[in-house]
């Protein structure tokens, strides 16, 4: 079977948790360059990688990279490239660019030379006068960074990243990205075998990310990719890799993932929210302030949470008394470990402890901090 290239890119800070899920897949050869994570694969692997990836934002197939100094150089390596390979007669595609320290620094101008490029190349193997267009989507990512051109193609989904789970239906404002959620469970102590709590779950993403890798269910399995329809990416490929997956769930381990709000409204999106997922037997949702919150779910837990942050609070008192609690109930017991990811500057001040590691990331746009307090693990 034919060798390809494939990427996965992801956010700021968690290229290292994308390598790791990579690995853990069976891939080799791999490569971390500037939030993409390269990896040597063959084209059913489009399908697994997108079906399986939890923290990573797109899997994309690279089809070439070259150094580019100008347009004509743009255009020539590009109209060399292998595009009547994947695209058909129909293939609607479309071209997306950005270039960051670079002598082609005009992103619309590289976008339609590597259009022209294609179309060229395309008209001539079909011997058409121009594209129809009218079939399956491809997007074509050119991506410029210090003079070397990736040029690529986005087999997830121009529309729907890898965070598209299916079973957010509703949400609160600002909810936190499911491939994020995923990420802070990866980089906690947690595992199926312990409790985990979130005291502020929102629509639940985050207990219900943790449950998903608890039942070992594959975040994409419900869902379909841009490549679906791409002629190289044979339905056979889709149909093996998803009835593996299902055979890989684990319906028998007991999960124990506590979840509250102070919003009975956030609790029952949440509830909804599980139930699609398939995981609510996993997961206990209750009503309650975390003014209010203590431990009587038990000893040697994991606290994982997102408490409401932004730019606009600043100091606020409400959001300093939220950080107080949790340091009160959880901060001294030293059989919990917690996880708090957070924009507030004062956060360890507040909890009244530092932070056995502090991770820098991006919530999105914002810069945040991932606060871990690291507490004993409990006895096999």
């Amino acid at each position: 079977m034919d060798k390809i290239k494939l990427a996965a890119t992801a956010a700021f800070g968690l290229e290292a948790i994308v390598k790791r899920e990579l690995i853990d897949l069976g891939y080799e050869n791999i490569s971390v360059d500037n939030g993409w994570v390269y990896f040597d694969a063959e084209i059913k692997d489009i399908c697994i990688a997108n079906i399986h990836l939890r923290c990573a934002e797109r899997v994309m197939l690279v089809m070439g990279q070259f150094e580019a100094l100008s347009f004509e150089d743009l255009f020539d390596k590009t109209y060399e490239l292998p595009w009547e390979k994947w695209i058909s007669k129909e293939g609607k595609f479309t071209v997306k660019g950005k270039s960051v320290k670079s002598k082609l620094y005009s992103t619309p101008d590289c976008q339609a030379i590597v259009k022209k490029a294609v179309s060229k190349k395309l008209c001539q193997y079909y011997d058409l006068d121009w594209m129809p267009e009218s079939g399956a989507e491809f997007t074509i990512l050119v991506s410029i960074h210090k003079d070397l051109a990736t040029i690529s193609m986005d087999t997830t989904g121009a529309r729907d990243g890898l965070f598209k789970r299916g079973y957010r239906e509703k949400s609160m404002t600002a909810p936190l990205k499911e491939t994020m959620a995923a990420a802070l469970v990866k980089l906690s102590f947690w595992n199926k075998d312990r409790i985990l709590y979130d005291p502020m779950c929102g629509s639940g993403t985050i207990a219900i990310e943790a449950a998903l890798m608890g039942r070992n269910i594959a975040p994409g399995l419900n869902r379909e990719f841009a490549s679906h329809g791409w002629p190289l990416v044979k339905e056979e490929y889709w149909k093996n890799a998803k009835i593996q997956a299902r055979k890989n769930i684990d319906f028998s381990s007991e999960i124990k993932i506590y979840a509250s709000d102070v919003s009975e409204k956030a609790i029952r999106i949440a509830e909804e929210n599980a139930i699609e997922a398939g995981v609510d037997d996993c997961i206990e949702f209750f009503v309650k302030d975390i003014h209010h919150i203590d431990k009587t779910i038990g000893p040697y837990g994991v606290l994982i949470t997102n408490p409401p942050y932004g730019q606009r609070l600043g100091k606020n008192p409400q959001v300093s008394k939220i950080h107080n609690k949790l340091g009160q109930v959880f901060g001294k017991d030293e059989t919990w470990s917690i996880y708090v990811i957070t924009a507030s500057e004062n956060f360890e001040k507040e909890f009244g402890r530092k932070a056995n590691r502090k991770r820098k990331l991006f919530n999105g746009d914002m810069r945040v901090d991932y606060y871990q307090f690291y507490g004993q693990r409990p006895e096999k």
